[in-house]
């Protein structure tokens, strides 16, 4: 198991992951490639950006790729208030989704705030 797995951030944005791909098997046909692509793509960058930002050498590398996974959370955030307004999404379950992803949210922050105050390589 990689290093990355073992991260709490890492675990939660896959879970989140997961999720989106099944509620998303719920949208309108007609979505199959706007917001069903668009969800999935943000959500899976999550925790493939932590995953690559792991893998790098430096830790100005790993915030860069943290920051990215911030971004594409912040994207999701988005789309999922977009899904609930479009009607593909109810109330009590969008919130529970924001909910899931602004923890991951201030996860990200907190890491990459340790990372900020640290210097030098990476522990791999």
């Amino acid at each position: 198991m990689s290093k990355y797995e073992n991260l709490l951030v890492w675990k939660k944005a896959h879970e989140l992951v997961l999720e989106i791909y099944r509620v998303t098997t719920q949208f309108p046909d007609a979505e199959k490639y706007g917001i069903v692509v668009q969800m999935r793509r943000s959500a899976a960058s999550i925790p493939t950006n932590i995953s690559e930002g792991h893998g790098r050498l430096y830790r100005r590398e790993y915030i860069r790729f943290l920051a990215i996974a911030r971004g594409s959370a912040c994207e999701l955030e988005y789309q999922l208030i977009l899904a609930r307004d479009l009607g593909y999404l109810d109330k009590e379950k969008t919130d529970e989704l924001l909910g899931k992803l602004r923890e991951i949210l201030r996860m990200l922050n907190g890491l990459i705030n340790t990372l900020k105050k640290s210097q030098g390589t990476c522990d791999l």
